[in-house]
């Protein structure tokens, strides 16, 4: 069944989470205007869902059920559904400017590969555990958030380690019908108003770390589950003209002794097994989050038009400006691309989906994240500083003020005050305001850390096979001018020979004459 967002935020009353925002415990998320964007930004992903001219694009067929679901719960089994997740989330992200929904997708995908492969090493039935929990929640439309970063306590020290062993989410306890976990996950986006969490690993494990090797869903009432969250975007401020309308919440969610049956746990203590969940999350978000920054770089570009136009300038006449929106274009369509890449040169898993290719994701993702500040800086070159004097939305309104701003700070004569005011505080909202700078940490970090990624690049990358093919081509005689043999068949040369270059001279000779 397809939810409507009206249905999504109805849902949520059905739920009872003990939820704190700015100190003051929330009655109910549904009807909390403080968490109302974020409610908004996710009510869309189900709307999108209903809408005609978007079908092909915003549903899917579950290939174990044969259901026909959200996309952004599916489990991708060719280019063409990565193709299709990254377009989408870029379509739905420049309404929203993040979704958020897509980790639902990203964390069902990681834990359909990971249960294939512990259920493989160690006999264990996690996999059709999460085929029966999955099918469930597509059924049911929900949506999943994901507890992964743990509070970590001292960094230089492995979980076991910890002093305080709750700096890390673990099972404290194991019963007949299923284990108790305790311990803090930290940065868990839109955590007051989704429907489940999946808690899962965030780093490698020793076997002396295997009690903090678990993953598995919660209900996110659970007892013992306390959400600790920040307010979603800028909600009640006039000059907010898109974050007070979409906007996201992040929370930290505090595990004390929360009870959770076996047929929903999906790793118990498999420590071998840890890393690979959680690279294997990492590389399906990080290529998941190239959509969402680009659907927040079309809404820079947009405004920044937009400012350039009320402003009278022409982009044709001003080099500098040109220059600036062409290098915003390539930022955003640079990293784009490269999620592009990523789905085109996808791998099969073992478990039969498809994973992004590891390389051209954590780049495009590396790129978008330290890129991120650029965006900004060149949003605000090309719209100059009344992004940030522009007085308030409320002097537009006062009698004293508003007939002296607008002749005052109005620019083409043939567009008005009001657009250009509307735009400049649009491009404030976006690039110079609490949430810019929210969304520009979040870009850095979520999904990992930049060093992360750089980790993954040069773990993954082939540098080896570079190193050969230097190597084949000196073999081969380009730098002294002559073959050498080589031990490797088919190095000497392309047709796999092992002959001198005296040898082909002697048989071209033969040939010719």
């Amino acid at each position: 069944m397809l939810m409507s967002s009206i249905d999504y935020r109805e849902s949520l009353r059905g739920y009872r989470p003990r939820v704190f925002v700015r100190g003051q415990k929330i009655d109910s998320v549904a009807d909390e205007p403080l968490l109302l964007p974020g409610i908004n930004a996710i009510g869309l992903t189900y709307d999108y869902a209903l809408r005609k001219d978007h079908r092909e694009l915003t549903r899917a067929v579950q290939f174990t059920s044969g259901k026909e679901i959200n996309r952004l719960m599916q489990i991708t089994r060719t280019s063409d559904d990565l193709l299709n997740k990254l377009e989408l989330v870029r379509l739905i992200c420049q309404d929203t400017g993040c979704a958020m929904r897509y980790l639902t997708m990203d964390g069902l995908n990681a834990l359909y590969q990971s249960t294939f492969r512990t259920d493989d090493a160690h006999g264990t039935d996690y996999h059709q555990r999460l085929l029966s929990y999955m099918h469930r929640v597509q059924e049911e439309d929900l949506t999943i958030g994901i507890a992964m970063t743990d509070a970590k306590g001292d960094r230089s020290l492995r979980p076991h380690q910890q002093a305080d062993a709750d700096s890390y989410v673990h099972i404290v306890e194991r019963r007949g019908e299923g284990v108790v976990i305790s311990g803090t996950k930290a940065i868990v986006t839109s955590a007051p108003y989704v429907h489940e969490l999946f808690v899962l690993p965030g780093r490698a494990m020793t076997e002396e770390d295997s009690r903090f090797a678990v993953a598995c869903a919660v209900p996110i009432d659970a007892k013992g589950l306390t959400i600790i969250a920040r307010p979603a975007g800028r909600p009640g401020e006039a000059g907010a003209l898109f974050t007070s309308q979409y906007g996201q919440s992040t929370g930290v969610c505090v595990f004390d002794r929360v009870f959770v049956p076996y047929d929903r746990v999906f790793l118990c203590g498999e420590w071998q097994h840890a890393e690979f969940l959680t690279k294997t999350y990492a590389n399906h978000h990080r290529h998941t989050c190239i959509g969402a920054r680009a659907g927040f770089g079309d809404l820079l570009i947009g405004a920044s038009a937009l400012m350039l136009e009320s402003n009278g300038l022409d982009l044709n006449e001003h080099a500098h400006l040109r220059d600036s929106m062409v290098e915003l274009i390539k930022t955003v369509e640079g990293f784009y691309a490269c999620g592009v890449a990523a789905s085109v040169y996808a791998q099969r898993d073992a478990a039969g989906n498809i994973e992004p290719e590891p390389n051209y994701a954590n780049i495009g993702k590396l790129l978008l994240a330290t890129k991120i500040y650029d965006m900004h800086r060149l949003a605000h070159t090309m719209s100059g500083g009344l992004v940030v004097t522009l007085p308030g939305p409320e002097e537009d309104h006062n009698p004293d003020t508003a007939g002296d701003l607008k002749a005052l700070l109005s620019g083409r004569p043939d567009i008005p005050h009001e657009k250009r005011a509307n735009v400049a505080r649009f491009i404030e909202d976006l690039t110079a305001s609490y949430s810019a700078a929210w969304y520009s940490v979040i870009s850095l970090h979520g999904g990992g850390s930049p060093e992360a990624m750089k980790r993954e690049i040069f773990r993954s990358y082939p540098i080896a096979e570079k190193e050969k093919l230097v190597e084949r081509l000196i073999d081969r005689g380009v730098v002294a001018g002559q073959v050498s043999e080589s031990s490797e068949p088919g190095q000497c040369c392309d047709n796999g020979c092992a002959e001198s270059t005296l040898e082909l001279a002697l048989k071209r000779e033969v040939l010719y004459n």
